[in-house]
């Protein structure tokens, strides 16, 4: 999901796949055992934040939702 973020913000990546706020935490872990990754940007950006929870790189989407030869991020 393509999101912008801001430079010194602070934002919590859902982790667990639980949240209606995608792809940021909205609390709904509570009781599952996963945390959000909480990070602060370094710059004014625009990020592909993964929605999937397979990525590789988190919270940064690297495909591994698509199958080879399938779909972009």
């Amino acid at each position: 999901m393509k999101v912008e973020v801001k430079k010194d913000e602070i934002y919590a990546w859902c982790a667990c796949g639980r949240s209606l706020n995608q792809p940021f935490c909205d609390g709904s872990h509570v009781g599952t055992g996963l945390d959000p990754l909480v990070f602060e940007a370094e710059e004014d950006a625009e990020l592909y934040l993964c929605t999937c929870k397979q990525t590789r790189t988190p919270p940064v989407c690297d495909k591994s939702h698509c199958k080879e030869g399938e779909g972009e991020a």
